[in-house]
């Protein structure tokens, strides 16, 4: 059945001034002017065919036919805020879905989810991939994390600063070969001796004495910390860095807003 289109905002405006039987009154509820209520009325009246309102002695009156539908409209108003106060709780489930690296979620999220757990026990996560690419919509995501220059077109914030670290096993040869990563994949401009898929394992394979490899700071910091790499030059700035990132409805969600202030501290 083919709908009828529903004028609502003229509907919301003709609520308010029926509540208060006073243009002045409704236009401060509604943050108008009282001039905009009364065009709203008469577009109302015009375009419904009927005469809502009469100007008598003692002030605005509302119509027969205005006091015929009200009840019916401001039951329509409760059943919308019904609608979105649903849709509101879906998006405010225990449930996450995450685009993030497998090698950043390993070495850096991983951590910091099972910390935010902590205090938030009911949570439940779900990783998918962390491609460039992915459609936020179709996959159902909440948020991403991606390695890249800037959040683009989505809103997001920095995890961390963007910083480019040389690693390599203790007792690698300063010159021994670089090991390539698609991030990176002729780090130093040099011959790649050893190609991966990834900068974690780029820096498995140098811990394991197959070279070198430039990789994201935050990635090699715990591996530094323990002793299983070492680095070969200080942390050096990068135009890239890792970015939590998601369209303006996500990142407005009450349950990722919660998620971004525990991991940007």
């Amino acid at each position: 059945m083919k709908r009828t289109h529903l004028p609502l905002n003229g509907l919301r405006v003709l609520d308010a001034a029926a509540r208060h039987l006073s243009f002045t009154r409704a236009a401060d509820e509604l943050a108008v002017t009282p001039a905009a209520v009364g065009q709203q009325i008469r577009a109302l009246e015009d375009l419904l065919g009927v005469v809502l309102f009469r100007r008598t002695s003692k002030g605005l009156e509302l119509t027969d036919e205005a006091i015929a539908g009200l009840d019916a409209i401001r039951e329509g108003f409760l059943r919308f805020e019904e609608g979105v106060q649903a849709m509101q709780a879906g998006q405010s489930s225990h449930v996450y879905t995450i685009a993030c690296p497998r090698d950043f979620f390993a070495a850096w999220l991983s951590p910091r989810i099972a910390q935010f757990r902590l205090s938030n026990p009911l949570m439940r996560f779900s990783l998918v991939g962390g491609d460039a690419d992915i459609d936020f919509t179709e996959a159902n995501l909440d948020i991403a994390v991606r390695w890249a220059e800037g959040p683009g077109d989505l809103e997001g914030i920095a995890l961390g600063a963007p910083q480019m670290v040389t690693v390599a096993a203790p007792d690698a040869a300063p010159d021994c070969p670089w090991i390539g990563w698609p991030g990176d994949p002729a780090p130093g401009g040099g011959d790649v001796g050893f190609s991966v898929g990834d900068a974690g394992t780029a820096i498995s394979a140098a811990r394991a004495g197959l070279g070198r490899a430039h990789v994201p700071y935050q990635l090699a910091e715990a591996p530094l910390a323990s002793g299983g790499i070492v680095a070969l030059a200080e942390p050096e700035p990068s135009r890239r860095g890792y970015w939590l990132v998601a369209p303006l409805p996500q990142w407005r969600q009450k349950k990722v807003k919660s998620l971004v202030a525990a991991l940007v501290v």
